[in-house]
């Protein structure tokens, strides 16, 4: 019985089967591990005195796995850095996590070595210098690391999104990702067979977790490739692909390619992941032949919700543990049970939307490095605050609501911007929209939608309204203020709208927008006379004037 990632990997040292393609490039595991060891090798007689950690900050390539194979093999804890962050940010991260290493490549060279000071003791290893197989060549051949890992030592610290505010290192334990990873692997049918296409940044938990490890568990081979539009149906067929993993919006981008007579005809099996619109989870399914389960996850666990037979349409579906609950924040009480009207209409949102929480603890999640302060946050009074925001219904399932920044108050009402989303996501011209708030010029917010369009289409705002008043479960309060177009939504890397940049721009933009200065009139443009004459409205010095 395997106890840590680390024994898994050893135990494909003589594993002839491919492992990783990329391109035309591939590693059976006997090679990849072989790669990995000499990596190992090289960690360990380099490392210092502290935290063995080590952070990659790379793309979607392969020496990303094969790093990372040695940071298992060697015991050392592996820090996903994510690209996207430059400057001050990135420094902050690498120093932040203590890492001793930084694995990169020529795209960050520059990046790197303009925060040669301020990233301190931390070694910079460039995979792309030819001086590289100069590093490694001491260790060629190396064995495997006679090194002691237990379940309880951390294996990976993975960031937060990032999309509510600076990202927090997860930590996770070799114990909790190899159990993850071994459910996921069979549940999923991660079986010898399996070809698991991970385009999702592997910094990120959702491809090392659920596309990466269960592929290794279930001794299959895993594509590494960078996520695009155009190449993802020509890299199914031509690996063979029967296993794909995603995160946010990526199924509502791929359904913006032109449809085609044959797009069934592919290898698919299974794609899953989180927070895809049902609508797209159903086109996508139909388009190209194959299951979508959409479910709920995070990288710091502590809860677990489960899909049911029956479950209705669009729910995550039923808590695998008893303390699972909606609570209101404010008053610590659990919230009223959710009651949905024939066409699923949520009747009492103010009272049924709370945060997910789990009132007997934190079962899984393991702390962030570093930052008691958050690990507060999480878990006090002896409950995990998930940080999202849900209801339940009578029947006992859940349902997703948006993230606790997400909340909107409109006239009183409590609404959640994920409601309202999961509407402008049915609209045929629509592939992406972020919903926020705004302050109202008398009291509370109104409600904005940022929208990107397929492409050719342009945004006819009568038509807009006309769509959203006809869908029986949109409510009367639902309907966006503001509206603008853009060309490209800002996004995570782990394409999440990043609804607080947004909301901190609101109208102050060049993009179209179009506005309604009371509820009861038709849509209009909004220019830089309505926008001074809105503002004008709220009194100097409120916290809302900008």
């Amino acid at each position: 019985m395997h106890r840590t990632l680390t024994d898994v990997f050893r135990s494909r040292a003589g594993d002839d089967h491919v492992a990783l393609r990329h391109g035309e490039l591939a590693w059976s595991y006997r090679e990849m591990i072989a790669a990995g060891a000499e990596r190992a090798a090289f960690l360990l007689a380099n490392r210092r005195a502290g935290p063995f950690h080590v952070g990659i900050l790379l793309d979607n390539v392969p020496e990303f796995p094969l790093w990372f194979t040695g940071c298992i093999l060697a015991g050392a804890t592996m820090v996903g850095l994510n690209p996207t962050r430059r400057g001050a940010d990135l420094a902050r991260d690498i120093t932040h996590t203590d890492c001793q290493f930084v694995i990169s490549g020529e795209p960050y060279r520059a990046e790197l070595a303009g925060l040669r000071d301020a990233i301190g003791e931390a070694r910079v290893v460039d995979v792309d210098h030819a001086g590289q197989a100069a590093l490694l060549a001491p260790f060629a051949g190396a064995p495997l690391p006679a090194v002691e890992v237990g379940p309880a030592d951390i294996f990976a610290l993975i960031f937060t999104s990032g999309s509510s505010g600076a990202p927090k290192a997860c930590i996770c334990s070799h114990g909790r990702i190899l159990m993850l990873a071994s459910l996921v692997s069979q549940f999923f049918g991660y079986g010898r067979d399996a070809v698991a296409y991970v385009p999702m940044p592997w910094f990120h938990n959702a491809a090392i977790s659920m596309g990466w490890l269960p592929t290794v568990v279930g001794g299959g081979t895993t594509v590494i490739r960078k996520f695009t539009v155009s190449g993802f149906l020509p890299d199914v067929r031509r690996y063979g692909v029967t296993h794909f993993n995603y995160v946010g919006k990526p199924l509502a981008y791929l359904l913006t390619a032109p449809e085609r007579p044959d797009d069934h005809d592919n290898t698919l099996r299974m794609v899953f992941g989180n927070e895809g619109a049902i609508a797209d989870q159903e086109r996508f399914a139909a388009r190209f032949g194959c299951t979508v389960i959409d479910g709920y996850g995070s990288t710091e666990g502590g809860i677990s919700i489960a899909r049911a037979p029956d479950m209705p349409r669009g729910c995550l579906g039923v808590a695998q543990q008893p303390g699972v609950k909606v609570m209101n924040p404010e008053t610590g009480e659990e919230c009223a049970r959710a009651r949905l009207d024939a066409d699923g209409r949520l009747l009492n949102a103010n009272e049924a939307i709370g945060e997910l929480v789990n009132t007997d603890g934190a079962q899984g999640f393991e702390g962030y490095w570093n930052n008691p302060e958050a690990n507060h946050r999480r878990v006090h009074d002896g409950i995990f605050w998930t940080g999202d925001l849900a209801y339940r219904d009578e029947q006992g399932y859940f349902w997703f609501a948006g993230r606790d920044d997400d909340w909107l108050r409109v006239d009183g009402e409590n609404i959640a911007s994920a409601q309202i989303e999961q509407v402008l996501f049915r609209h045929p011209d629509i592939v992406l929209a972020g919903v926020y708030a705004v302050p109202d010029d008398v009291v509370g917010d109104r409600v904005m939608a940022a929208l990107q369009l397929r492409p050719g289409a342009r945004f006819d705002a009568v038509e807009f309204e006309r769509f959203l008043a006809a869908q029986s479960d949109f409510g009367t309060k639902w309907m966006p203020a503001f509206v603008r177009v853009m060309a490209e939504i800002p996004v995570t890397a782990t394409a999440k709208v990043l609804r607080r940049q947004l909301r901190e721009q609101r109208w102050r933009t060049d993009d179209p927008l179009w506005w309604k200065p009371r509820m009861d009139e038709p849509y209009r443009r909004m220019g830089a006379d309505d926008v001074a004459a809105y503002e004008a409205r709220f009194a100097p010095g409120t916290p809302t004037r900008l």
